[in-house]
């Protein structure tokens, strides 16, 4: 997949072209996949949600983006992670609520290395904590919160995290590593996290 493909049917979609939807999905499906199947190999054993139907609910979700002004390929990726972010966090939602008996426990995500390896096995509380944090890093920085985006939902490296940013590998895993620190002191409750 190209990134001037990619871009071209962006533009003809935003244009109006009802093909270059059907194209849009041809060349992006493959990336969209693999990086569904890696986000959710970190689930918790069980877990009722698939990488095809995570791409099924992904794009509904693109659809109802129709007014976007899709800039390239970069900007459709960063949108499908914050996308992927949702349907995580509203299918453990739902599964927190059709759950019956017993309590939610909050354990704070792993955010100090690499993504997590059994990031299903959090909760939907976490998911919901994680959220809340990244959505007030993002006010604060809102390059930093891209970075973790992609990196954390979208499971890309830093090299690939970068590519999309148009930004340098040092740049970041400089963001990476900042916001990884004040994501975990925020999320476990330091009251000097702001």
């Amino acid at each position: 997949m190209s990134e001037q493909s990619v871009t071209e049917a962006l533009r003809a979609w935003r244009g109006g072209d009802a093909h270059a939807q059907e194209e849009l999905l041809r060349l992006v499906y493959p990336e969209l996949h693999k990086r569904a199947e890696r986000l959710l190999s970190r689930e918790r054993g069980g877990h009722t949600l698939q990488p095809t139907a995570l791409i099924h609910e992904l794009y509904l979700r693109l659809v109802d983006q129709r007014q976007a002004q899709w800039q390239d390929r970069a900007h459709f990726f960063a949108i499908s992670a914050r996308l992927m972010r949702r349907v995580l966090l509203d299918h453990a939602r739902k599964h927190k609520a059709t759950k019956r008996g017993g309590q939610a426990h909050l354990v704070p995500l792993d955010l100090v290395g690499e993504p997590p390896a059994d990031l299903g096995a959090q909760d939907a509380a976490e998911l919901e904590a994680l959220d809340e944090a990244l959505a007030e890093l993002a006010r604060l920085d809102a390059d930093a919160a891209a970075v973790v985006e992609l990196r954390f939902f979208g499971g890309l490296s830093v090299e690939e995290t970068a590519s999309m940013l148009g930004s340098s590998t040092a740049t970041v895993g400089r963001q990476w590593r900042a916001a990884r620190a004040w994501l975990h002191a925020r999320m476990a409750g330091d009251p000097a996290t702001p």
